[in-house]
């Protein structure tokens, strides 16, 4: 009789946790590649790439004439260099009105507006969206979260939708909302 060859434990974890990073990976939030604007050094490191700061752009891709910036700490050091490094929870937004605000479709509150791995595999950056309807302000919150104990690090923009040009009446983001 001719055995099929059993998976050990661990074996088996792994690919569980490919076919993981493989579910999370097929996100269908990811509208757009951020823009590059800069990147600057922060620790400088022998041999191997530095630690840096790198400060993305980005469109909102329900709401024309909006724009978000934001910032991520990126490691260097051999493991930043293999790619394998999971990076810190430190990241910044800053969000603005660029032209007139049109809305594309409805959307619910905390909608990902971008989303991206910040680890090998348990780790995600998120950007959020929602309607302050009282003070008609979008607001835009940007959190990484773990798959097993979630992260505090958080960091918050918003954006008054205010007339641009001639016109002197803006959409009203309540009208948008799902």
């Amino acid at each position: 009789m001719i055995r099929a060859p059993r998976l050990s434990v661990f074996r088996s974890a792994a690919l569980a946790a490919l076919a993981l990073a493989a579910g999370l990976a097929v996100a269908p939030v990811q509208a757009q590649e951020p823009d590059l604007i800069f990147r600057k050094s922060t620790v400088w490191k022998f041999l191997t790439p530095d630690d840096k700061l790198a400060t993305y752009g980005i469109d909102d891709p329900v709401v024309d004439g909006v724009a978000c910036h934001y910032t991520v700490p990126e490691r260097g050091g051999v493991k930043g260099m293999l790619g394998v490094a999971e990076e810190v929870s430190d990241i910044s937004i800053a969000c603005r009105q660029i032209g007139p605000i049109s809305f594309k479709r409805k959307f619910e509150q905390g909608d990902v507006v971008y989303r991206e791995s910040r680890s090998l595999i348990f780790k995600k950056m998120q950007i959020v969206r929602g309607c302050d309807t009282k003070r008609n302000v979008l607001v835009y919150l940007v959190y990484s979260d773990k798959l097993i104990e979630g992260s505090p690090k958080n960091s918050t923009s918003t954006v008054p939708i205010m007339p641009w040009g001639a016109t002197n009446e803006a959409p009203k983001c309540a009208d948008f909302l799902e």
